[in-house]
C-alpha cells in the first residue's frame, strides 16, 4: 500500500518550505515535504558569509547551461539549490521584492489577483523586520529581515560616489520608491541566515501532521484519470495525495519534473521515449534570467574582506563572530547596492547593482591578490527568452538549461550601459582613497564590440531564473491564476517558474510571497 497524505510538496526550497509551514497549521491536514537534497547541518549554511562557498558546490545540483550561442558558446555555471531551504539556504540573503509596477504588469498580462496591492499583504505577512513596521513592512512573521551589521567604510564612499552621478541614497528600496543606492535588507536574524527552512520548517517539525523527508528525489508525478494522485520516488517508493500535489521545484526543477512525468511538449517527450500524459507546449518555455556583469577594482589597502582569506585572519574573524556576532563572518559580502537606469525613459529602474566587499566571491569570478571590490550590474527586464528541456528520460541526468542570454539586441545594449555605469561610479572621487585601479574591464576596453567580448568571458548568472511554468488566464498558460496546472486536476506549481515576467530585482523574497499567497488559495479552495 502506498503511504498517503493530504498534501505532498515536491521541493523544499523557498516556496515549498512556506507551504509546509503554512498548510501544516491546520492540524487536520497531513503534509509531506520532499526534498531531494540533504539537511542544512553544515554551519556554512547559517553563517552569512557562508555565501562565498555556495556557488562553488555546497548544496547545489552542479548543473551548467548549454553553450550560449549569442555569447560565443560560453557555458555558465548554474547554481540550483539541493538542500532544505533551496536557494534561500545558498543565496546572499538580499531581500528585495522587485518594483510595484512588475506586479501591476502581471495583472495587465491577465494575472488577476497578482497586482502589487494584492501581493503586498503577503510580503508583510512573511516578514519580521528589525527596523520597519508600516504600510510596506511587517513584524512578527516567520522570516527574519534585518539591516546589515557588518558594512565597511568603503560602502559609504560608494554612496557618495553614486551621488556625484545624480543617484540618490534610498533608505528603504522595498518601500515607496525603488530608485537609488542602499544598504540592502537581508534575510537574517541575529546575524544568522534566515532561510525559508529555518523560518518555516525548523520551528514546526514537531507538528504530528508535518513530515519532512530529505534525500527523497521524485521520479515522476503520478496521474490517473486526469488527476494528480501522488508521486513515485527514484527508489520506487509510491506516495499518494488525497488533496493536492504541490510542485515547488523552482524555475528549472519544476518544468524538468513535469516533463519527466509526461507533462510538456509532446514532440520533445516522444523523442525521449516518455509517455505523454498532457501535451503542454509551454512547459519549460519562457525561461528568463538576469545576466550579471562585473567591474573589479583593486584597492590600495586592506579595505575589503579579501584580507580575511589568509588562514590566521580567517580564524580571528571566526572568533570575533562567535564572541560578538560581528565582523566579516556576519556579512553576506553583497549587502550594498541599489537600482538605477540604463534607459533614462524606462518606467522604473532597469539596472541593479551589488557591491561585493571582496573579489572572487562567486565561482569563476577573478580574484585580486592584493584585495579589491566587485561592483556587479544586471539588466533587470531582459527580452531574451530561453528553455528548460530534458537531455534524457533518466531522472538522474542534468537538464538542458538554455537562458538564451543576449538573444535580443536590447539586452546586449542595456547590459553594456549598466557595466559602463558601474565603471563611472567606481571612478568617482569619493572612492579614490580606496581604489588603486580598475582591473576588469580595465582601460583597454573601449568600443561596444570590446565590451561585448569582455561580457562573453566575464559574466555569470544572477541566480534569478523564472518563468518556465507561466501563470496566466489564457489557454496556453501552464497554470491559472490560482497556480492550478491547466489540464490536470489536483496539481499546482508554486515557485518562481509561475512568473509571467521576471521581477526587477532578486527573486527570493518573491518566491516566499508566492508560497504565502498559494497557501491561502489552497486552503480557500479546500473549503469551497
Amino acid at each position: 500500500m502506498a503511504e498517503g497524505f493530504d498534501y505532498i510538496i515536491i521541493g523544499g526550497g523557498s516556496a515549498g518550505c512556506v507551504l509546509a509551514g503554512r498548510l501544516s497549521e491546520d492540524p487536520a491536514a497531513t503534509v509531506l515535504l520532499l526534498e531531494a537534497g540533504g539537511r542544512d547541518r553544515n554551519p556554512l549554511y547559517h553563517l552569512p558569509a557562508g555565501f562565498a562557498t555556495m556557488t562553488k558546490g555546497l548544496g547545489s545540483w552542479g548543473w551548467e547551461t548549454v553553450p550560449q550561442r549569442h555569447m560565443k558558446n560560453r557555458v555558465f555555471n548554474y547554481t540550483q539549490g539541493k538542500v532544505i531551504g533551496g536557494g534561500s539556504s545558498l543565496n546572499a540573503q538580499i531581500y528585495t521584492r522587485g518594483n510595484a509596477q512588475d506586479y501591476d504588469e502581471w495583472r495587465q498580462m491577465g494575472c488577476d489577483g497578482w497586482s502589487y496591492e494584492d501581493v503586498l499583504p503577503y510580503f508583510r505577512k512573511a516578514e519580521d523586520n528589525d527596523t520597519y513596521d508600516n504600510r510596506y513592512h511587517g513584524k512578527g512573521g516567520p522570516l527574519g529581515v534585518s539591516q546589515p551589521i557588518a558594512p565597511l567604510p568603503i560602502c559609504e564612499a560608494y554612496f557618495e560616489a553614486a551621488a556625484q552621478l545624480g543617484i540618490p541614497r534610498n533608505m528603504d528600496i522595498n518601500g515607496e520608491v525603488q530608485d537609488g543606492v542602499c544598504y540592502y535588507q537581508l534575510t537574517q536574524r541575529n546575524a544568522r541566515r534566515s532561510s525559508a527552512a529555518m523560518a518555516y520548517v525548523a520551528p514546526n517539525e514537531g507538528r504530528p501532521n508535518l513530515t519532512v523527508r530529505t534525500g527523497a528525489q521524485v521520479r515522476r508525478i503520478t496521474v490517473e484519470g486526469g488527476r494528480a494522485t501522488g508521486v513515485e520516488l527514484t527508489d520506487g517508493t509510491r506516495l499518494t495525495a488525497a488533496q493536492e500535489v504541490l510542485l515547488s521545484g523552482g524555475a528549472i526543477g519544476s518544468p524538468r519534473l513535469l516533463q519527466l512525468s509526461g507533462i510538456g511538449p509532446a514532440d520533445h517527450l516522444h523523442a525521449l521515449g516518455i509517455d505523454v500524459i498532457l501535451d503542454q507546449p509551454q512547459v519549460g518555455e519562457n525561461l528568463q534570467d538576469h545576466l550579471d556583469l562585473y567591474c573589479i577594482s583593486e584597492l590600495n589597502g586592506p579595505y575589503s574582506y579579501d584580507r580575511f582569506a589568509k588562514p590566521h585572519l580567517a580564524a580571528l574573524a571566526g572568533l570575533q563572530y562567535l564572541l560578538t556576532r560581528k565582523g566579516p563572518v556576519a556579512s553576506s559580502l553583497f549587502e550594498t547596492g541599489g537600482f538605477w537606469y540604463a534607459d533614462p525613459n524606462a518606467r522604473s529602474p532597469d539596472i541593479q547593482f551589488h557591491l561585493g566587499l571582496g573579489t572572487g566571491i562567486e565561482k569563476g569570478v577573478a580574484v585580486m591578490p592584493q584585495g579589491g571590490v566587485t561592483l556587479n550590474s544586471c539588466y533587470l527586464r531582459p527580452r531574451s527568452r530561453g528553455t528548460v528541456r530534458l537531455a534524457s528520460s533518466d531522472p538522474a541526468a542534468a537538464p538542458l538549461i538554455d537562458p538564451n542570454y543576449l538573444s535580443d539586441p536590447q539586452d546586449r545594449e542595456m547590459s553594456i550601459r549598466g557595466l559602463k555605469l558601474t565603471q563611472e561610479i567606481m571612478a568617482q572621487g569619493p572612492l579614490a582613497k580606496y581604489v588603486l585601479a580598475e582591473r576588469l574591464p580595465g582601460p583597454g576596453v573601449k568600443t561596444d564590440q570590446e565590451y561585448y567580448d569582455f561580457i562573453c568571458e566575464h559574466s555569470k548568472t544572477s541566480h534569478h531564473c523564472a518563468g518556465t511554468c507561466r501563470m496566466g488566464s489564457d489557454p496556453a498558460a501552464v497554470v491559472d491564476t490560482r497556480l492550478r496546472l491547466n489540464g490536470i486536476a489536483g496539481l499546482r506549481v508554486v515557485d518562481n517558474s509561475i512568473m509571467p515576467k521576471v521581477i526587477s530585482s532578486n527573486t527570493n523574497a518573491a518566491a516566499i510571497m508566492i508560497g504565502e499567497k498559494a497557501a491561502d488559495m489552497i486552503r480557500e479552495d479546500a473549503r469551497a
